[in-house]
């Protein structure tokens, strides 16, 4: 794929906090230097004369971040911030198919029939999802890919993705983090399945979970609806 930039650093806060801030100094040289928006792209056959590069540098400012980190790494608690400091969604696989699902769209209802027969979710059927969530009024400006792509086809399916409309990656966050942390964070973690809540026993437990007490399918409770947590079982 593209050459994409990476930012690491030796604590994730640091990462995080850095990269904040030159992503949002970015985004103001973006907005100052290039103020055309995305309403005002040319017609199709101006636009076919450009090349991609011309296109990315005068008629897509959006920003469009990947963020990288193995589970446990604390993508679903930076990436708020992240998105909150600039003002661009953070979109994360799960949460887009439950939305797909709970729409009855036509990703959605393939994705549907594919996990009730017990499958994963194909490459394509993700992708699929994230165009068309990205041409949400949300997203126009920038958007916030959390925890995909995982893999280099999947990668590549997203440049394949961002090149129809002469788009590409612009920056990539990587979250690291010691394999002794990630252990404890994913031993401890419980997650409500039909809403994809996350608890854990430790940094952020159920109100059902009282102080001292070991947890147990009887007393891991999601807080909003009292139904069962559940732990993967990978």
């Amino acid at each position: 794929g593209n050459a994409l930039p990476k930012m690491l650093g030796t604590g994730v806060i640091g990462i995080v906090m850095g990269f904040i801030a030159a992503m949002a100094a970015g985004r103001k040289k973006v907005i100052a230097d290039q103020p055309t928006t995305m309403d005002t792209v040319p017609s199709a056959t101006e636009s076919d004369e450009l090349t991609a590069d011309t296109k990315l540098e005068n008629f897509w400012p959006r920003k469009i971040v990947i963020l990288f980190g193995p589970p446990g790494a604390g993508k679903g608690t930076h990436s708020p911030k992240i998105e909150n400091k600039l003002g661009i969604p953070a979109l994360s696989t799960g949460d887009m198919l439950r939305a797909a699902i709970a729409a009855g769209t036509e990703v959605g209802k393939q994705a549907e029939q594919v996990m009730k027969a017990g499958k994963l979710v194909t490459d394509s059927l993700v992708v699929s999802m994230i165009k068309d969530r990205i041409r949400h009024d949300d997203c126009k400006t920038g958007f916030i890919l959390d925890g995909f792509p995982r893999t280099l086809e999947q990668a590549e399916a997203v440049d394949a993705l961002l090149a129809e409309t002469g788009e590409r990656v612009t920056d990539v966050c990587s979250l690291e983090v010691p394999d002794g942390v990630l252990q404890e964070r994913i031993c401890g973690r419980w997650i409500h399945k039909s809403s994809g809540r996350s608890y854990h026993v430790k940094f952020a437990p159920p109100k059902s979970l009282q102080p001292g007490d070991e947890p147990t399918k009887e007393n891991m409770k999601d807080d909003e609806t009292g139904e069962d947590l559940i732990q993967r079982p990978d």
